[in-house]
């Protein structure tokens, strides 16, 4: 595979499958973010199988199409993006370094398959299901899409039969949960550098984040100036580990800081979560009747999950969906949760900073004609960072002077001081009202939180409702 050239790049909002040759065994797929893309034999078998193609049936954003009309993609193509940039990434390692780093064939493939693979054991609606949904029906669950992954891909290899190494499913299974707490012990592993390609727990900067990054700036119709490409080009590996050139820092720091864009201005956008919230609220009044949460145990019943099951509760006649689908008529109405009221919590608290909950507005509510229930408001505690919690990922990264150097060196804080923010997490708790008419009382007792809590209160534009109250 040969290297792409960085302007070489196609504008299709589909994802065509093509062949000009029918004794050809491999086929190209045209996607809209990397043009051409070749899929080898094998990877064809993991494709055309109907627990790959679920994918097609689950957004990338969720919800965010509803604000974004743009967002429309999928897991699909994002998972092919991946792919194409595993595959990109370790060829060009094998092209440089091949011999030095022992990288063969079965190197190359076991990547390529890992980034094909990394999310298909994803839940429907982007992460609500595993960080709204669960929680609320199994307050013990441990379930991970990472960990579904690793079960889909066993179960893919059996149902169809595929005929492929034990070993690189084994390791491609280990990628993926690379970056999770289930990852192994980096001197457990040969090659540690590979594991770094799909899913990086050592830093954050992986082949995942430079196809969505890229991916979901396009269909929102944002602006996005970080070049992946640069870093793919110029990184090598000093010590088991990818390194980068030290005059690629600006580069590096623009993945983490647009992806900290991304979070604020898309992922959380106070709509998109309003929605999320509503759709989980839809997930967990349909739960009793439809024991959807019962199908993350099983593969071969988690794979007829996906996004159109809120399509089913709306047209559904039962009785026992009712709630559920006058959620659904809400949201299709755009009668949604309303938003009430924010605040960042204050650097100096973070230590001891604990998840808000409805309670604890409930419990500061202020004496007059309205009683509130926790089943009034819903709560979201919203953590954005640069990748790694609120630890500087600038400490983790090594750099190379140039390619004669073979040492590894970091990036000294002062130079890059002006670039990094005071605070590398913030954590902004957020009030949602399920009826507009209590959008007053409840941002009123949120307030009163506040000044308990942290003896301050954020100010925001009042409502017409508060306005009307207060007059």
């Amino acid at each position: 595979m040969g290297a792409r050239r960085n302007g070489d790049v196609a504008f299709s909002p589909f994802c065509t499958f093509s062949s000009s040759n029918t004794t050809r065994l491999g086929k190209h797929v045209h996607d809209n973010v990397h043009g051409n893309i070749y899929l080898d034999p094998l990877i064809l078998k993991f494709i055309d199988t109907e627990h790959f193609q679920r994918l097609r049936d689950l957004k990338q954003l969720g919800m965010t199409h509803m604000v974004y009309p743009g967002a429309m993609h999928s897991r699909f193509e994002h998972s092919l993006g991946v792919y194409w940039l595993a595959g990109e990434s370790v060829q060009k390692l094998k092209n440089y370094q091949g011999l030095e780093l022992g990288i063969d064939n079965f190197d190359v493939q076991t990547v390529k398959l890992a980034g094909l693979l990394h999310d298909v054991g994803h839940g429907p609606f982007s992460h609500l299901f595993e960080r709204d949904f669960l929680p609320q029906v199994d307050s013990g669950c441990t379930w991970s899409h990472e960990q579904m992954s690793v079960k889909m891909i066993d179960y893919i290899v059996d149902e169809h039969c595929i005929d492929v190494d034990h070993e690189m499913i084994k390791r491609v299974k280990e990628m993926i949960l690379a970056s999770s707490e289930f990852k192994l012990p980096q001197g457990t592993r040969e090659k540690n550098f590979l594991y770094d390609i799909v899913a990086n727990g050592r830093n954050g900067i992986d082949v995942d984040k430079f196809d969505y990054i890229v991916r979901d700036s396009r269909a929102c119709a944002l602006g996005c100036n970080f070049e992946f490409q640069r870093l793919m080009e110029t990184m090598r590996v000093l010590d088991d580990e990818i390194c980068y050139r030290a005059k690629d820092y600006l580069t590096v720091h623009k993945l983490f800081a647009t992806r900290a864009d991304l979070y604020r201005t898309v992922y959380t956008h106070p709509k998109v979560k309003a929605m999320e919230l509503m759709v989980a609220d839809v997930l967990v009044k349909a739960n009793d009747y439809l024991n959807i949460s019962s199908l993350i145990n099983e593969p071969s019943e988690y794979w007829k999950l996906d996004d159109t099951i809120i399509k089913t509760i709306e047209i559904a006649p039962q009785q026992e969906l009712k709630e559920s689908r006058d959620l659904v008529q809400r949201i299709r109405r755009r009668n949604l949760y309303q938003f009430c009221n924010e605040y960042a919590v204050p650097k100096d608290k973070l230590d001891n900073y604990k998840n808000v909950t409805a309670q604890d507005i409930i419990c500061s509510q202020i004496n007059g004609g309205v009683i509130l229930r926790e089943e009034d408001l819903v709560v979201c505690n919203i953590k954005i960072d640069l990748t790694r919690g609120r630890h500087n990922p600038f400490e983790n990264i090594h750099f190379f002077q140039d390619y004669e150097s073979e040492e590894k060196l970091s990036i000294a804080n002062e130079r890059i001081s002006h670039l990094l923010p005071t605070s590398y997490q913030d954590l902004i708790v957020r009030v949602y009202a399920k009826k507009p008419e209590l959008v007053g009382a409840i941002s009123d007792a949120f307030e009163n939180f506040q000044l308990r809590t942290y003896g301050i209160k954020t100010q925001v534009h009042a409502t017409p409702e508060k306005k009307k109250r207060r007059a």
